[in-house]
């Protein structure tokens, strides 16, 4: 009986540790995309970087982004604006350091009241040049935890070419973006998974997308490069390096550039000690009471929040059941 239990539980585990399927749409009439964002047609081929005039990202406050704390933005009616094509309402504007390294960028849009700041991203280099573009559906759902709330969230990991002081990260929503809305999950679903009891049938809230909001971002150094070069790696005819906040007028034009669509990067966060021995404590309860599905579900959250512990205790209670 402990052989065939503990078969059936290393084998679900490995089930929970395979990755999510990756974008897909059904063929319905309102597609639904597989990061829960509901989405017409039209947006679904949305995915071509704006067309800027210099002039625009000239006249943009570029914030210069702290790499030692998660700093809070709130969008609203008195942030920069960009009405210009298909870009609509209040951006936020960043301005990172390109001489520290590869850099990994956690930016979260924090759903409130049922509405949230859809976010599409630009990356240019240092002379605001595109170098890569994220568009909103790269930004994904991800459910409320103990110490975080319902939000859109994508990490982006970037490589400054050599040479350069600054790179520029331009965070915006698109015309698209504000007819379409995000699926979140009802919290009554969510504690019944949570504590293994029967899913009740009921309607999944929808997040408004709105032209406000409240971001948080996250810039931390990295030793390994990063997976999208920004700026020229060789020396080459170039324009002469644009001043960040000169208002002089310009009209050359941002050329337009295809979407970057890297790999998600798995979230491996530390967690605090405390965190840490309450998710232990909590699975050896649960495995100790005979609920395994409970457990596993606590496994999915602590790892998720970047316990590098909570599995080894998992398993070890399992080898240690009679």
């Amino acid at each position: 009986m402990k052989i065939k239990l503990l078969s059936v539980c290393l084998s679900t585990l490995l089930c929970y540790a395979l990755p999510a399927a990756s974008y897909a749409a059904p063929d319905t009439t309102m597609p639904v995309s597989s990061d829960n964002v509901v989405v017409p047609d039209s947006k679904l081929h949305n995915t071509t970087a704006p067309t800027l005039t210099m002039s625009s990202l000239q006249k943009l406050k570029w914030l210069p982004a702290n790499t030692h704390a998660t700093q809070t933005i709130i969008l609203n009616s008195a942030s920069s604006q960009i009405n210009e094509g298909d870009i609509q309402g209040a951006v936020a504007a960043f301005a990172l350091p390109a001489n520290q390294g590869a850099l990994e960028i956690t930016l979260n849009s924090l759903i409130k009241d049922k509405q949230v700041y859809s976010p599409n991203v630009l990356v240019l280099d240092e002379q605001l040049r595109p170098a890569a573009f994220y568009p909103s559906h790269y930004f994904q759902y991800q459910r409320p935890g103990i110490m975080s709330v319902d939000r859109l969230e994508g990490t982006l990991k970037l490589t400054p070419a050599l040479g350069q002081q600054q790179i520029y990260l331009l965070v915006y929503t698109t015309r698209a973006d504000l007819q379409s809305s995000t699926q979140m999950v009802d919290p009554a679903k969510a504690y019944a998974q949570g504590v293994g009891n029967a899913v009740p049938n009921i309607p999944d809230p929808m997040a408004r997308h709105t032209e406000t909001g409240t971001l948080t971002l996250k810039v931390k150094s990295e030793r390994d490069a990063g997976n999208i070069l920004i700026g020229q790696a060789f020396s080459a005819p170039a324009p002469k390096p644009v001043t960040v906040g000169s208002m002089q007028t310009a009209t050359t034009a941002v050329t337009a550039l295809q979407p970057v669509v890297p790999a998600i990067v798995p979230k491996n966060k530390p967690v605090l000690g405390d965190t840490e021995k309450y998710f232990n404590d909590a699975i050896k309860k649960a495995i100790n009471g005979g609920d395994i599905d409970k457990a596993l579900h606590l496994l999915d959250e602590a790892e998720h929040l970047g316990s590098a512990t909570a599995r080894d205790t998992f398993i070890k209670m399992i080898k240690n059941l009679k």
